[in-house]
């Protein structure tokens, strides 16, 4: 039986796309002693696509915040990301290798970030601001959304470049085979993921916002991201390959982790959706209640 296996995946190797042969290096150039990777370069991109975009959100009618809390809102957040990235990957992917030794948590050049975690740091960012400037946190959550695209499209083409979090065994045409994958054809599934989280969801964001009213109900663009990225994730899970570390616990539970922390994603996302027109009539109403006084 594993013979016919390995014959079997040998035979689809040979018309597989060699990884080694598209020429991608994760490190794009050496400056003595200074290294710039891909990897780097793609958080830069999404961080300044963002802000840029989020600037023409913010401009405009009905915006929660002016162009000063938007440019602030970028210092905060990005260190949100950053932080609440690595603590996040530390705690739902690697507790035991880091917590025999903590030092290598700070060795963010080695890799290992959680969009999850990144986005509990985000939201933790924005609470700060919006209680410093007495600002609506969810009406920030929605504009920040409609900007979170960027970040993970340009990151889940890096994940490609890296050769990492690559997909589970496949004969389809466009299979790759990846230097730290073994010699079998696996699914691209960074590729799946820059298409679903990054371009696909941008566009159902770019639509409700710009061409329906939904930036005027609170929490509705925020409540379509979260639905739009758990659903995409759970889907793409299935075409990609779990965590060595997490192996058994996959096993064990028929779930990868990503899925298991996308599914309150969902559930969130589906909620906020649901009751948003609510609080868009709540806050009219309070608003109308201050006029007349």
């Amino acid at each position: 039986m594993i013979v016919n296996h390995l014959v079997h995946f040998a035979a689809q190797a040979s018309t597989a796309i060699d990884y080694n042969q598209l020429g991608l290096d994760p490190v794009l150039v050496h400056l003595g002693p200074l290294t710039i990777r891909w990897y780097s370069l793609a958080y830069l991109a999404g961080i300044l696509l963002g802000w840029w975009y989020l600037l023409k959100l913010v401009d405009r009618p009905g915006a929660p915040m002016a162009r000063r809390h938007a440019d602030d809102l970028v210092f905060y957040a990005t260190l949100g990301v950053i932080l609440g990235g690595r603590f996040g990957y530390v705690l739902f992917y690697r507790p035991d290798f880091y917590f025999h030794d903590p030092v290598q948590i700070l060795r963010l050049w080695d890799g290992g970030m959680s969009f999850h975690g990144g986005v509990i740091g985000t939201s933790l960012a924005i609470l700060y601001l919006a209680r410093k400037n007495r600002l609506s946190w969810l009406r920030i959550h929605d504009y920040v959304a409609c900007c979170t695209p960027f970040g993970l499209f340009f990151g889940r083409l890096a994940n490609f470049v890296n050769g990492e979090l690559w997909g589970k065994a496949t004969n389809v045409p466009w299979a790759v085979i990846f230097p730290t994958g073994g010699p079998v054809p696996r699914h691209p599934s960074q590729i799946y993921e820059a298409l679903l989280e990054g371009v696909l969801l941008f566009l159902l964001l770019f639509w409700a916002f710009w061409k329906t009213d939904s930036r005027y109900q609170p929490g509705k663009l925020v409540g379509l991201f979260l639905l739009g990225y758990g659903l995409s994730r759970f889907f793409v899970e299935y075409f990609r390959e779990a965590d060595e570390q997490l192996m058994d616990f996959a096993q064990a539970t028929h779930l990868h982790m990503g899925q298991w922390l996308s599914l309150p994603m969902i559930l969130g996302g589906l909620y906020l959706v649901v009751t948003a027109k609510g609080r868009r009539e709540r806050v009219e109403s309070i608003a109308g209640q201050e006029s007349v006084a």
